[in-house]
């Protein structure tokens, strides 16, 4: 026996010419793409609204190739004020290798290192980037990272030279190994927080070196703490995601508003976790990495 809901949709399968078995799965794809545009809808509303339509501020530039979100367009946007050095990165999390914050940078022709706990992910990792890997330009290491293993790790595998980027997903002690770190100095940090503590409040997890993410509320720092951490290593906050999941701070002597916009506090550039809006930025086929290149303008 049917049930009122499942009725109408059979009934507007039937408009739509679908009929018998196919009306089901064809039915599941249309809700699917119908939620999708009503999410890219409210996150074009969002975007628009007179705050964040203020084009010193970082979300309207995200967009998606490669990250979990909009992080991609947010390094860009950031990488062409303040311009790129050695073109290097670190990421700390790199998970299997289809999604982190550094893949598109890769594909760019930067270099780097990506640092993984899971063995698992680190074999997918190797299989995906097996050719950036035998070219020198990426270095993915199996390493389950804490404060006090992060500097060895880093200086073991680290590309040589002024750092422009690190990233920091542990989801987790997070606060702390940042804290810990000194074997680099990199330009642009991007760094989880945990938007369910709001802007003036500055918290984090007590350091556990044996703590792994069980899927709940209680992980990371907020906003602010990092905020403070940060800013007794010489940087700044200079915006977050919209989805409210990465912050991004850059060395204080390149914060200059404009383009940047200050006051660079949290109170300003919080965003609250709008992890709902992930699904706007689905691509329409799964990730899949290839050989490439970028054709550079004659």
């Amino acid at each position: 026996m049917k049930s009122n809901w499942e009725k109408g949709f059979d009934k507007l399968g039937g408009r739509l010419g679908l009929s018998g078995r196919e009306s089901g799965p064809q039915m599941t794809k249309l809700v699917r793409a119908a939620q999708i545009a009503s999410l890219q809808e409210h996150r074009r509303l969002l975007l628009e609204a007179p705050r964040l339509a203020d084009s010193r501020r970082l979300p309207k530039f995200g967009y998606r190739v490669y990250s979990q979100s909009d992080e991609d367009g947010i390094l860009h946007e950031i990488f062409r004020r303040i311009g790129e050095r050695n073109r290097t990165f670190v990421e700390l999390g790199s998970g299997d290798g289809l999604e982190n914050n550094t893949l598109f940078l890769l594909v760019q022709g930067w270099r780097g290192l990506w640092l993984e706990g899971s063995e698992r992910r680190v074999t997918s990792a190797k299989r995906a980037l097996a050719r950036e890997i035998r070219e020198g330009r990426l270095t993915v290491a199996q390493h389950f990272v804490t404060a006090k293993n992060v500097n060895e790790a880093i200086a073991r595998h680290a590309p040589e030279g002024e750092l422009d980027l690190l990233s920091i997903d542990l989801d987790g002690n997070d606060y702390y190994i940042l804290e810990a770190v000194q074997a680099v100095k990199p330009r642009v940090i991007v760094a989880e927080y945990n938007a369910k503590f709001p802007p003036d409040v500055a918290w984090t997890i007590e350091y556990n070196e044996a703590h792994r993410w069980d899927a709940t509320d209680y992980y990371g720092a907020s906003l602010k703490a990092l905020e403070i951490l940060l800013a007794k290593r010489g940087y700044v906050l200079v915006g977050c995601n919209l989805l409210g999941s990465n912050a991004f701070f850059i060395r204080e002597e390149l914060a200059t508003d404009p383009p940047f916009c200050s006051p660079f506090t949290a109170e300003n550039h919080y965003e609250p976790a709008r992890f709902f809006l992930l699904r706007a930025f689905e691509s329409s086929f799964p990730v899949r990495i290839g050989p490439s290149r970028i054709i550079k303008p004659e």
